[in-house]
């Protein structure tokens, strides 16, 4: 049984009593939403790898095989799409089920201290249902005038995010399944999404 639900819920529930995103400084512009995300597992009492720099996703639930990648971003700003500096989305990796979670704040908040303004928790087929590629940085040596320069080829994939994709998802708390996907108690299906591959896609 999947736990999405349960998270789900949970962070719905810190949003409506205001439990608010604590960044150590304004340098911090990475893991503020992280730690946000990972209280409310803590709250939940799911156990999970620890992240790193380099992880995918950035949760992995120990008793479940799920994984959580998490992408903060900030509003009035990009709403399009985003940045994924390390691997396409997908619905799975390695075993696990993939839910990407987005959460906007504020872009120019006052402190420290301030709100999630909206959140999505979508399945990562809802962005790409294609689990098959595999995600490769090549790199070579020997370049320059000594052959002691590498040149690394890191490649960076653009997404659309789930506020593009689906109307109705901005200042709302919304979780996208699929449909062979069994919604938890207290859950009410609204609306049924489908998309559909392009011609030509790869």
């Amino acid at each position: 049984m999947t736990v999405v639900c349960r998270v789900f819920k949970e962070c719905v529930s810190a949003i409506r009593n205001n439990v608010l995103v604590e960044r150590e400084g304004r340098r911090d512009k990475e893991f503020h939403f992280q730690n946000w995300f990972k209280a409310r597992l803590d709250e939940i009492g799911e156990q999970y790898d620890e992240p790193g720099r380099n992880t995918y996703p950035d949760f992995r639930l120990v008793r479940q095989p799920e994984g959580y990648e998490l992408k903060g971003l900030a509003y009035p700003g990009r709403e399009a799409d985003y940045d994924c500096n390390s691997q396409v989305p997908r619905g799975e990796h390695n075993g696990r089920q993939v839910f990407y979670v987005f959460g906007r704040y504020p872009k120019r908040p006052d402190g420290n201290r301030y709100p999630v303004l909206d959140l999505v928790i979508c399945h990562g087929s809802f962005l790409n249902a294609d689990n098959n590629y595999v995600h490769q940085n090549k790199s070579f040596q020997s370049f320059g005038s000594y052959g002691d320069i590498r040149i690394r080829d890191r490649k960076m994939y653009v997404a659309p995010t789930p506020f593009a994709l689906a109307k109705g998802t901005a200042h709302h708390r919304t979780l996208i399944l699929p449909s062979n996907m069994e919604v938890g108690d207290g859950l009410i299906e609204i609306v049924v999404l489908a998309r559909r591959k392009r011609s030509g896609s790869r």
